[in-house]
């Protein structure tokens, strides 16, 4: 089937009815392009898992129209979910609920909660609105990329991912480019288990109190949420993350120590090590035999709008290491700084 313009009516109701009638559905969102299915059908959700080769247990986020539609999926709807749902919603803050009995099962991994989210895209909520028209209380919607790999924000990232069996509603590139902030809401203090482009800040500010365990101290009682897994996001290339210093030696001793690079034509398919270096460095590397380079911005909202784009490019050129430079300091860098270090560990 061909790719499907969001822009196009017909095109929205063929998609609708698909979602309706139990199908496969890759749509976009400001953060990634999510492999959907509806979420209150659990024969539907199992696709996902299957087609993404996740185990059934990770949980996946539901995406719905608004608060009334995510309470159909709720046990209760604890006093934070409905502060940060009117302060961010729609947006790319997911929320995790205790999960209503019976409602969302195969979606929740077999949890006891929920993820829930409203996304802030034109395409994404005209397509939850004509879904929930028919009947659908809500999508399971997570990146639409194989388990643990690096997700897609474009729709010709699903194509190379998915190839051109799987329908894909086109919206144009994501603008966000990276996942939701989580939030789990279960608690008497909410905690953060995953950063995004929702800073904490901000959520702080709206619940008038500090988030509770930070991501990497969660205790065991927090309810498992997407895109947590200690590895994630990860290119086919081994992603290694260096200081500015390790970076320029490295670089410097490349050709003259490394036989893979020694001779090599200076064209990206030639390329051995992609390298991904900020602005912020002294100054840029020399062209090099067998190094592909990418500049980093530098503000951290245009390094996560491109950074998943980047490690595809690379993968694309059969790189097979990438070196990307340690970002600054500072919890504006916190989402990027996630992704990346999920995507170095192996």
């Amino acid at each position: 089937m061909p790719l499907l313009s969001g822009q196009d009516p017909q095109a929205l109701a063929q998609a609708t009815q698909l979602l309706a009638d139990g199908g496969l559905l890759a749509f976009p969102t400001e953060t990634v392009y999510g492999l959907g299915a509806r979420a209150d059908d659990d024969a539907a959700a199992a696709q996902i898992f299957a087609a993404k080769g996740r185990p059934a247990d990770h949980p996946l986020i539901v995406h719905v129209t608004d608060a009334s539609a995510a309470q159909a999926f709720a046990a209760t709807w604890p006093a934070a979910a409905q502060v940060l749902a009117q302060h961010f919603w729609p947006g790319p803050l997911t929320l995790i609920v205790p999960r209503r009995p019976g409602v969302g099962t195969a979606a929740a991994g077999g949890h006891a909660t929920i993820g829930l989210r409203c996304p802030d895209h034109p395409v994404a909520l005209d397509l939850l609105a004509r879904a929930r028209a028919l009947g659908v209380l809500g999508v399971a919607g997570p990146s639409a990329n194989r388990f643990g790999r690096v997700s897609p924000t474009t729709a010709a990232h699903v194509v190379d991912e998915f190839g051109p069996d799987l329908p894909v509603l086109d919206g144009g590139a994501c603008r966000e480019g990276i996942e939701s902030t989580i939030i789990d809401c279960t608690r008497a203090h909410p905690a953060l288990l995953r950063p995004g482009t929702t800073p904490r800040a901000a959520i702080e500010a709206v619940l008038m109190q500090a988030l509770g365990a930070p991501l990497m101290e969660r205790d065991e009682a927090s309810p498992k949420a997407s895109g947590t897994l200690a590895s994630h996001y990860a290119p086919d290339a081994v992603v290694s993350l260096l200081s500015a210093e390790e970076l320029a030696r490295r670089l410097a001793t490349f050709v003259a120590d490394s036989p893979q690079g020694e001779g090599l034509a200076q064209t990206p398919a030639a390329a051995v090590v992609g390298v991904y270096i900020g602005v912020y460095s002294p100054a840029a590397p020399p062209a090099q035999a067998g190094v592909l380079h990418r500049t980093m911005p530098a503000h951290p909202a245009q390094v996560a709008h491109e950074l998943f784009a980047v490690l595809r490019q690379f993968d694309a050129h059969g790189v097979r290491q990438i070196w990307v430079q340690t970002l600054p300091e500072g919890p504006e860098w916190d989402a990027v700084r996630d992704r990346l270090l999920r995507a170095a560990t192996r």
